[in-house]
């Protein structure tokens, strides 16, 4: 592992996670209350003794920086690091990154320096636990050139990612993205009892998905990316490798979510609160790191949590429920107030006392009703206010200040909902 590298990819717009990523990058999105979507791909680095990392930053990347710098220090003997490559331009070229691959061909010297054989590149934006050394010795024992792992899915699953065509050794030989139709679903369709002899329990599923996650042979990328002007990894690169490299596939069988949309990042909070979460953040083995802050523990004065994640530094007042919840640092809220299905960030700072920039303080107030939303940080939520969706609300929809996407009500960052408001 001293021979290999990591390049994290977390450059794109985040459209899909818009408002959210309005004044962040994706991979700066707050996950679980207290870490970031950065945070997973970094962690486990780190635990498959990965450390020599680059992270690859170009929009609203200020509070990425920000947390990586704050949060991934190493001794100066180690020769670990976690380094940010923005954005720039260069005597080479002036461009943004125009893709995937783009972007690791814009930093190609930092892959030339010595002492460097493999190369790991991951995405910012998925949440899962995996053992790159496994990975690695797949790689190896194949002899392959490049190597991608694989999610197995049903045929009903695949139509929504691209999907992989082995041979009995394990040899990518074919790729279809997205396959729709019967007669495409049949050139990809992996025999189950393969899987079955590799350590893989079938359970109905036989296509393999690209996870987005790749291990190159340093040269064979450098070949790749030197050789031709593609811009995406998934869409050009690998199939394209595929006639003339050996391309090898690792399966892997655990928990893993692409969070890319308001509907999957609000359903895996709320899947990670609940009683039997699919994704435990409890590991002796590979634990996921995050800032260290200096919080005091979470006060409560009554009420009742269930199914909920309460993060440090919460002052929670009298009579409030709070069910199938995330609650994030330094949440303030009011007495009687009920939160339900729901995602609330919290503050980057405590409420002052004499603040007297609006007449609505930070946090939630009284009697406040929060049901199936996310409340992005540093909101301001009267007493009496109700933020749930009703009868005539669309699913995708701008309303009195708030977004509703994918029929999750999102309350942006450092909004305003005075006392009494209501979305309907």
């Amino acid at each position: 592992m001293k021979n290999m590298i990591s390049l994290i990819l977390g450059g794109g717009k985040g459209t899909r996670l818009n408002p959210l990523t309005q004044f962040r990058s994706k991979p700066a999105v707050p996950l679980a209350g207290k870490y970031r979507l950065i945070d997973i791909p970094i962690s486990n680095c780190l635990n498959s003794d990965i450390n020599k990392i680059y992270v690859l930053t170009q929009f609203n990347s200020v509070s990425l920086h920000r947390h990586i710098r704050q949060t991934y220090t190493f001794d100066r003997f180690s020769g670990a690091f976690v380094e940010i490559l923005a954005a720039q331009q260069t005597i080479q070229g002036t461009d943004w990154y125009q893709g995937t691959a783009d972007a690791v061909r814009k930093n190609l010297r930092y892959l030339q320096q010595p002492g460097i054989k493999y190369v790991a590149i991951l995405s910012g934006d998925q949440l899962y636990r995996m053992d790159f050394r496994e990975m690695l010795k797949t790689h190896i024992d194949s002899g392959a050139e490049a190597t991608i792992a694989a999610l197995p899915v049903t045929q009903e699953a695949a139509k929504s990612f691209g999907i992989m065509r082995i041979d009995d050794d394990g040899r990518v030989k074919g790729f279809v993205e997205k396959p729709q139709t019967e007669e495409d679903l049949n050139l990809v369709r992996t025999d189950p009892e393969w899987l079955e002899a590799h350590g893989v329990n079938s359970r109905g599923r036989d296509c393999l998905a690209s996870m987005g996650i790749y291990l190159f042979n340093r040269d064979t990328l450098l070949e790749l990316l030197t050789t031709s002007d593609h811009e995406d990894f998934g869409k050009e690169v690998f199939p394209k490798a595929i006639g003339n490299r050996h391309v090898q596939m690792h399966p892997f069988d655990g928990y893993w979510e692409d969070i890319g949309t308001i509907r999957s990042f609000y359903q895996a909070n709320l899947d990670l609160a609940s009683q039997n979460p699919p994704f435990d953040f409890v590991s002796d083995v590979g634990p996921i790191y995050t800032r260290a802050r200096h919080l005091p523990a979470t006060r409560m004065s009554g009420g009742s949590v269930k199914n909920s994640m309460i993060s440090d530094g919460c002052v929670i007042g009298e009579d409030c429920t709070i069910e199938n919840s995330v609650v994030g640092l330094r949440c303030c809220l009011g007495n009687n107030v009920t939160i339900k299905d729901s995602i609330i960030m919290g503050l980057d700072y405590y409420p002052e006392s004499d603040d007297q920039t609006s007449s609505t303080p930070l946090g939630i107030g009284d009697g406040t009703v929060i049901e199936g939303a996310i409340v992005d940080k540093n909101c301001r939520i009267g007493k009496n206010v109700s933020i749930k969706c009703g009868p005539g609300i669309e699913a995708e929809c701008d309303l009195k200040g708030v977004y509703v996407r994918d029929g999750v009500i999102v309350v942006p960052k450092d909004a305003e909902l005075p006392d009494g408001w209501s979305l309907i």
